[in-house]
Formats: structure tokens, C-alpha cells, sequence
């Protein structure tokens, strides 16, 4: 018979295997792991309506003992994910023996693991440090709400899209920065002398600037010098070129990531069509690949049914092969 020692490491590893796959969701169809999504999701948003509850006084106030123990029941279930996805975070590494606690230092400092340690954090600092005015923290509780775009595919594609966009986004707040400036520095010349208060310096002047390039125009501050007006109506039409340059690099982005995101699913149906029908494997890998890119059904069939027509459209001759 075999020594224990020898078997109790291949069954840990598929143990810590198969909680990365149903936490992940790493495994397409896995009906545990859409089963434990689904739990999670449920206990976010009551997370979040609780929250919202709580800060009523006429509700919060006579059921503290309640909300109380939803928010024990939910910080528990919170740190065991937590710790579980820490510890199976090594499975994602290609040789899962090489540097395990630096891999799992690494997966804890990525952002959806951040999320999911400030989702618990503040109940611990209250229990264990002696704060007076905790409200703050408890605020920061609302954050789980942060934890949903773990599970939503529209979620995905924004925060893919920021990422990848991060460069030309960087670009056009610098360039708004620039602009806030010289604006800052303009209102504040021409409306010194007639406003010392408003626009006493240049730091005082950037609320105006802000105001006027996001267009948003609170009123509380506004120039009265028949100068100041015309520059302030220059920085005004100024600023709805800048509002809109983020809107268009996110559309872009977004019409972007669409487009590739069609084109894998193409490149895939494409491929399972090739025979000129589709088997119960290919029809269930190609509806994994829909969940996994987030598409609708009506999106996928369409895209089906267009590769379906192209397969069975007779190739065109070649129009370099002529007859003489």
C-alpha cells in the first residue's frame, strides 16, 4: 500500500484545481461553477440593498440586529471566496510548483482582487481597531457593488476597452490639463481687477476654468468684464470639443473590441461549418464562446446563419483562370 505522503499531493492539486475552475469559471458549461456565480451575485446585490436600507433611519434603526448579522453572514462568505480564489490562484500559472507564494502575491495586487479584499476590509479595522467615527469605512462597504463586473460580460468589455485605450485617454486629459491652464491664467488677467474675490489668483480661477470646459456651468462664479465675456464664451465652445474627445476614443474603442470580438466568433463558427453541419460539440462549444464574448443569442445566429449562407455560396471562379 502506498504511503499517504505520496497521494496527498496530486489530491490536493486537483482539489485546488477544481475550486480555480469553478471560481474562475474557467470551464465552459460547468453548471457548479454558474451555480456558485449566481449565489455570489445574489449576495452582492443584497449586499448592496442592504447597505442602501441600513442608511434609512426608520428601517435601519429598529432592525440594526439584522443587518448586523447579514453583514457577518456576508463577510464570512466573502473571506472564504477570498482566501479560496488566493489559494487557487496558482493554477493559472503554466508550472504551478514555481514561485507559488510570489504568484499569489501577484494574482492579490491585481484590481478584482483589490475589490475583493476592500469588499471585507472595513469589517475587520472596525472589529479590531478602536476608531471613533467609523462611518467612513462603513461607506466603503458600497464598493462590493465593484465585485459584480466580475460576472458581467458588458463590464468586461469596458474595463478591456479603458485598458487598452488608457494611452489615448491619458492623452486628452493632458491635453484638457494644458487648456484648464491657459484658461486659468486668461479669466484671471482679464477679471482681477473686477472680481479680486472670485478671481483673486490663478489656483482660484481653475474652479471657473473646470466649469467652463466640462460645460457644466455652475453660475456661482461667471465674469461680468465685457472682455472676460468673450473670453469666457471662447473657453466655453473650446470645452465642448474637449467633453467630446473622451466620448468619441470610448465609442471608438468600444466599436473596436466589438468588431474583433465578432470577427473570433466568425472565425470559429466558420471553422465548425467547414463540414456544412454542425454536431452537438460544435454547437456547444460555439455557445461557451458566445457566453464567454457576451453575446445574445439573436447576435450569434445571426452571425451563424450569414457564415452558413457564405459556406454553401459556390466559390467564384478565378479571374485570372480564362478561357481562351
Amino acid at each position: 500500500m502506498a504511503p499517504v505522503n505520496a497521494i496527498s499531493p496530486p489530491r490536493q492539486k486537483s482539489v485546488r484545481r477544481r475550486v480555480h475552475e469553478v471560481l474562475d469559471g474557467s470551464v465552459p458549461g460547468d453548471r457548479l461553477g454558474r451555480v456558485v456565480d449566481v449565489l455570489l451575485i445574489v449576495l452582492i446585490i443584497a449586499n448592496v440593498m442592504a447597505i442602501v436600507l441600513e442608511s434609512v433611519s426608520s428601517i435601519g434603526v429598529p432592525n440594526q440586529a439584522l443587518f448586523h448579522g447579514f453583514e457577518v453572514f456576508s463577510v464570512i462568505a466573502f473571506t472564504f471566496e477570498y482566501v479560496l480564489r488566493i489559494w487557487s490562484s496558482i493554477e493559472s500559472e503554466a508550472d504551478v510548483t514555481k514561485h507559488p507564494i510570489g504568484w499569489r502575491i501577484r494574482y492579490a495586487l491585481r484590481p478584482m482582487a483589490l475589490v475583493d479584499l476592500i469588499a471585507i476590509l472595513p469589517f475587520y479595522i472596525t472589529l479590531f481597531v478602536p476608531i471613533a467615527d467609523l462611518r467612513f469605512l462603513r461607506a466603503v462597504r458600497m464598493l462590493r457593488v465593484l465585485k459584480l463586473t466580475r460576472y458581467s460580460p458588458a463590464a468586461g468589455i469596458l474595463v478591456s476597452v479603458l485598458r487598452e485605450e488608457a494611452p489615448h485617454f491619458l492623452a486628452a486629459f493632458f491635453l484638457l490639463l494644458i487648456i484648464m491652464i491657459f484658461a486659468s491664467c486668461g479669466i484671471y488677467l482679464v477679471e482681477h481687477d473686477a472680481q479680486p474675490v472670485a478671481f483673486g489668483s490663478i489656483p482660484a480661477a481653475m474652479w471657473w476654468a473646470v466649469a467652463a470646459l466640462t460645460t457644466v456651468g455652475y453660475g456661482d462664479v461667471t465674469p461680468i468684464t465685457p472682455l472676460g465675456k468673450v473670453f469666457g464664451a471662447a473657453v466655453t465652445m473650446v470645452g465642448i470639443g474637449m467633453v467630446a474627445l473622451p466620448s468619441g476614443i470610448l465609442a471608438s474603442g468600444f466599436s473596436n473590441h466589438l468588431h474583433r470580438r465578432q470577427r473570433t466568433y466568425r472565425e470559429q463558427a466558420e471553422v465548425a461549418l467547414r463540414d456544412g453541419v454542425l454536431d452537438d460539440r460544435e454547437i456547444a462549444e460555439l455557445d461557451d464562446l458566445r457566453q464567454e464574448l457576451g453575446f445574445s443569442h439573436e447576435e450569434a445566429a445571426e452571425i451563424l446563419h450569414q457564415e452558413a449562407e457564405r459556406v454553401r455560396r459556390p466559390l467564384a471562379a478565378d479571374p485570372d483562370d480564362v478561357s481562351p
